[in-house]
Order: structure tokens, then sequence, then C-alpha cells
């Protein structure tokens, strides 16, 4: 079955913003996943070029096109389309069902900006540096 040709974009908004918030959301989905532009356009089968098009608002995707981009960022349509607020909402409940980020987040509002860059630092040199052990 040969898929239909893509000739219709999508009018995402008619105030002439969506299609920057389209742009918007699709970068940010990619970013998140950790994506190049080039391993999007290869998980959708196009060129590179025409993400960066999208991205850039210099071509607007079809119907076609937003199905192969949500496929390829893992999300539905209506959360392609809605800038993927679905899935932040999801990774904050995840995050917030881990014990030890429950145990420490009532502690963080009590410490200040000093404090806080401190703590992430000891927290970034115990993941980075190998502890030798006795």
């Amino acid at each position: 079955m040969t898929p239909a040709p893509e000739v219709l974009p999508v009018n995402v908004h008619s105030n002439g913003r969506g299609h920057l918030k389209l742009a918007y959301s699709i970068r940010s989905l990619r970013l998140r996943n950790g994506l190049s532009q080039r391993q999007l356009a290869l998980r959708m089968s196009v060129p590179r070029t025409y993400v960066s098009k999208i991205e850039n608002e210099k071509a607007t995707p079809t119907l076609s096109s937003l199905e192969r981009l949500a496929r390829a960022l893992e999300v539905s349509v209506p959360d392609l389309l809605s800038g993927g607020e679905r899935n932040r909402q999801e990774e904050v409940r995840e995050l917030m069902e881990d014990q030890f980020v429950a145990e420490v987040l009532p502690y963080l509002s009590q410490l200040n900006g000093m404090q806080m860059s401190s703590i992430l630092a000891q927290v970034r040199d115990l993941t980075v540096r190998p502890r030798r052990s006795a």
C-alpha cells in the first residue's frame, strides 16, 4: 500500500502563533529526547534539512509529517501540538515518586542560592568522580 502524498499543511492555530508554538514544541521534545536534527530526521525517513526548516518555521509539517514526528519523538500528535505538556507532568509525577527526591524536597525551600549551588556541586562530584574504596 502506497502512503498518501503529503499535500495539505496543518494549520495549528489561526492567530499565526501556532506555527511558532509547534516549532518550539518539536525542538523542545527533540532536545528532551537527546536527539540531533539528523537523528530525528533518520527516525522520520526525511532529510535533516526538513527537520531544520520545520524548527525554524520555514516549513509547515503536513498531517503525515506530524504523525511521523510524533512517532519519532515517542509522543502522540496531540502531545506534540500541545508542546508535550502531558509528558512533562508525567515526568514530574515520576520524579516525585522517587524516594530520595521526596525526602530532599521539603528542605530545598529552606536553602539559599549559595547552598543549593554547593549541594549541586557536591552531587555532581559524587557522580562524576569515582570514589576509591579502602
